[in-house]
């Protein structure tokens, strides 16, 4: 299960970031260069998708919770904006429903 967190983690790291810099160069008026890392970084997304060791649409379920996830923490780290009590506990929520999804993969 670490595994597969750490995953989802790196996972929602690259997408973000390929999101980000476009993001920069759109409303920060920086060097249409950095478009060519955020290519990079959404390509690398897409294949660390494919490493999830099960079904896709479980993966692409449980992998939103841990993007919310990260995408608060983003908020927080290089957009420098206060988290809530209540940022903190969406994300517990979610990452509950995440573990719930992943932690068996059998059919019920």
């Amino acid at each position: 299960m670490l595994r597969t967190s750490l995953l989802f983690v790196l996972t929602a790291v690259a997408e973000i970031v390929g999101c980000y810099l476009p993001y920069l160069v759109l409303k920060g008026g920086r060097s249409a260069l950095l478009l060519i890392p955020a290519a990079l970084s959404l390509a690398l997304f897409a294949w660390l998708l494919t490493l999830h060791p099960t079904a896709s649409g479980r993966v692409y379920a449980a992998y939103g919770a841990v993007y919310v996830s990260v995408a608060l923490l983003w908020l927080r780290w290089v957009d420098g904006v206060p988290l809530t009590p209540r940022d903190g506990l969406g994300a517990a929520v979610i990452l509950t429903g995440m573990g719930i999804l992943m932690g068996g993969g059998q059919r019920c």
